[in-house]
């Protein structure tokens, strides 16, 4: 028992931190319903006190009545006595519906002031953090739990303060009975606040040790129940299974908890029976008194109604005091999210210049002897790479899996930053820049892009559909965006879908929300390239843009592809020769390098590994066509 409140004690001196720091985060969104509410509290703290004060005289009064016959003169001295009475009462009703009401706004402002905290740092923080399961446990506590923590500090609080005034109070009227009244009370509820205490601790350590468990519960529950999974799920008949899975991880969680319940309550049961009893002492040695003659009936009344009052304000207290012990620890998940990293932002004193160039022209692009290895990896992705590429060249980068393609794309996006060597665009180290100000010239298709459920104009202009969801959009910025989308629709070979559906432009993609249309892979892909088409940036990267393609709108979307990207400077990611030979240059990459580079002419006539793989691609295309 001395070493659990050992533990407690230097945990709670731990955990006390984040106290001050919610205090802060509840000022700063909710200042002005806080004043008022900390005002309501300490009236609503005092109002007990005073009912129990105005007991006594209410009583004496109604037995004074009682012995002299009602008449004008006790009527009036009746009610002198009982309206202060009646006046604090209703003044507790008054109050407490007032204090819900304030607590109502108060709650819904720190909800989403922390809620959109929170969102803002998973936009903001560094992308390598994805690599580490870790940030996912961390962000489903931050969510999960953590996102109402903060109103629920601030409720146990308020009621910390209401009951730490109303004890002051009760404890005023006990005083003339025998100073130790109030202690006996106090040393009464005692155990109970150790018991909870513990009981908080061992119930934060139990979520932190599940949070995998409860997220692989999430995990199995999407894979059952989500759209993109359903069709495997039926064809490999892995239903059964997964919720099978689902349920013996529920049940061992549920069994785990049952057994922290059960010793709760056997505690709390053994702390409630010892206040019990001494406050059954306290009561033994009131009566005692009244027997003997000493207290009259409305001091016994008073006596009575301050005990029960004091014995559940106490209980209050103590349970308010663990509580607040419980949310701290808990918050602990949500500053420590708060405080990670944010992405890779401008270093101090960088000697680069003031911000990328923003010009429509393309932007010369060079890594040099770069290495980087991703967090956890065993080998390099890239080593050594090098390759310069000029302004307004559309090169094409092939290779076979794993040999590092994506990585560029994603070093050149400043998702993350090289080990060693460097990335210079314009003349220019890009790790002189934030990562924000390096993405303002770059448009991407990624090799799993977002299918947004929003318009056709919405998928293409994703920032200008969620622009409208805050404010109207003016008839101007509607023709003009009307022309952006109908540009780069054209261009990636997506006109021809937007005219099949029933909407136009404005028809709802996808079947996550609402009544929308849902597309094929392939079409979806073409709505991806021209959102990628859509943003007027220097550099474009394409992640396999014709994976989903047929030949046939393979060529017809390059001779497209040409003219809207003329100026620009390109890198196309791609298995696929015949959309490599289109590129003004080919790099092969193989073990994180560079091994080959020229014309596609030039690749075929130096016979390396490309044309290797090119002659072996068209003998495949070649035998598959004439089958």
């Amino acid at each position: 028992m001395k070493a659990d409140l050992l533990r407690i004690i230097r945990r709670l001196a731990a955990e006390a931190r984040h106290v001050p720091q919610t205090i802060r985060l509840v000022w700063s969104a909710t200042a002005g319903w806080t004043s008022v509410w900390l005002v309501l509290l300490a009236v609503e703290g005092l109002l007990p006190a005073a009912a129990i004060y105005l007991t006594r005289g209410a009583v004496d009064g109604v037995l004074a009545a009682m012995s002299s016959g009602i008449g004008s003169a006790a009527f009036r001295t009746l009610i002198d006595r009982v309206m202060p009475l009646a006046v604090v009462m209703v003044g507790q009703v008054v109050v407490a519906g007032a204090i819900r009401w304030v607590r109502f706004h108060q709650s819904e402002i720190l909800q989403a002031y922390v809620t959109r905290r929170i969102h803002e740092q998973s936009v903001a923080v560094s992308l390598r953090f994805y690599d580490f399961p870790e940030y996912f446990d961390r962000l489903h506590r931050a969510r999960d739990e953590a996102s109402h923590r903060p109103a629920a500090l601030v409720e146990v609080t308020g009621g910390l303060l209401k009951n730490a005034v109303t004890s002051i109070g009760v404890a005023a009227v006990l005083l003339p009975y025998g100073w130790w009244l109030p202690a006996a009370l106090l040393l009464g509820g005692a155990p109970s606040l150790l018991l909870v205490l513990r009981s908080s601790l061992e119930r934060q350590e139990w979520k932190k040790r599940s949070t995998p468990s409860f997220r692989k519960l999430g995990y199995f529950d999407y894979l059952v129940t989500s759209r993109e999974a359903a069709a495997e799920i039926r064809v490999f008949d892995l239903g059964a299974g997964f919720i099978a899975a689902y349920g013996a991880l529920r049940q061992r969680l549920a069994a785990e908890q049952s057994r922290l319940v059960r010793r709760e309550a056997v505690a709390e049961l053994a702390a409630a029976l010892l206040g019990m009893a001494v406050a059954a002492g306290a009561a033994g040695w009131v009566l005692w008194q009244a027997v003997q003659g000493r207290l009259t009936a409305g001091s016994l009344a008073l006596f009575f109604a301050a005990f029960v009052q004091a014995q559940r304000v106490m209980q209050s207290l103590l349970e308010n005091a663990a509580q607040i012990y419980m949310n701290s620890l808990f918050l602990g998940d949500l500053f420590e999210f708060l405080a990670l990293p944010p992405e890779l932002a401008r270093p101090v004193g960088a000697g680069g210049p003031e911000g990328p160039p923003l010009h429509r022209a393309g932007c010369g692009l060079r890594f040099e002897h770069v290495e980087f290895t991703y967090p956890g990896a065993s080998r390099p992705a890239l080593c050594d790479f090098t390759v310069d590429i000029p302004a307004g060249q559309t090169v094409a980068i092939v290779g076979p899996n794993g040999a590092g393609k994506t990585t560029v794309i994603k070093l050149l996006c400043r998702f993350y930053d090289p080990d060693r060597g460097r990335i210079v665009l314009d003349g220019a180290d890009i790790a002189d820049w934030s990562a924000p100000e390096v993405r303002q010239l770059i448009s991407a298709l990624f090799q799993e892009p977002v299918r947004y459920s929003a318009s056709v104009v919405g998928n293409l202009l994703p920032e200008a559909n969620v622009g409208s969801q805050v404010a109207p959009r003016s008839s101007a910025n509607v023709d003009e965006e009307r022309t952006r989308v109908s540009t780069a629709l054209y261009a990636a070979g997506a006109d021809g879908i937007v005219e099949g559906l029933p909407r136009g432009y404005d028809t709802l993609l996808g079947k996550w929300l609402d009544d929308g249309v849902e597309l094929s892979g392939g079409e979806w892909q073409r709505i991806a390239l021209a959102r990628a088409l859509a943003r007027d940036t220097p550099i474009l990267l394409l992640d396999e843009p014709t994976s989903a393609m047929d030949s046939w709108a393979e060529a017809e979307w390059f001779a497209r592809f040409r003219h809207a990207a003329a100026g620009r400077t390109t890198v196309l990611i791609t298995h696929r020769f015949t959309t490599a030979m289109q590129a003004d240059v080919i790099h092969v990459m193989d073990g994180g390098r560079i091994v080959e580079s020229g014309s596609h002419e030039q690749l075929l006539a130096l016979g390396g590994r490309y044309a290797s793989s090119w002659a072996h691609q068209t003998r495949e295309h070649r035998s598959s066509t004439f089958a």
